[in-house]
């Protein structure tokens, strides 16, 4: 695959689609400052998306919850976004973070695409319960 930012464009363009497909309005917020990069509308509410494109390995979908400017990483808050967006190149499927598992900034979340193999059920999140926003 190409680099980190055609991949990012991807997945946001596969996270527009899915949102358009699903009846919902999307826009682009303008410049490059902003903590998300897509506000989609759902009915009459405004919703703030960052967009991620991940690659699962060993069943898991990784999604970093931060982001960098070349010197200073920066973890993202349920203050700066309604939804953490995630299109997996493994599934391609998308996934939709709410902002209370961000809650007051988190490096990852990780998401299970198979149950796991010694059965664990307990403070495991499985990507299929993530589909819709």
């Amino acid at each position: 695959m190409a680099v980190t930012k055609t991949k990012g464009d991807l997945g946001q363009a596969m996270i527009v689609a899915d949102a358009l497909k699903r009846g919902y309005k999307a826009a682009l917020p303008l410049g490059e400052d902003w903590k998300y990069d897509l506000i989609i509308q759902k009915k009459n509410k405004l919703l703030r998306i960052q967009c991620k494109y991940v690659t699962a390995k060993n069943n898991v979908v990784k999604v970093r919850c931060e982001t960098h400017d070349g010197r200073n990483y920066y973890k993202y808050t349920d203050k700066d976004l309604d939804y953490l967006a995630v299109y997996d190149e493994v599934s391609d499927r998308c996934y939709y973070i709410n902002n209370a598992h961000i809650g007051k900034g988190r490096a990852s979340i990780s998401l299970r695409l198979e149950e796991p193999k010694n059965r664990q059920k307990k403070k495991i999140l499985f990507a299929k319960d993530f589909t819709d926003f």
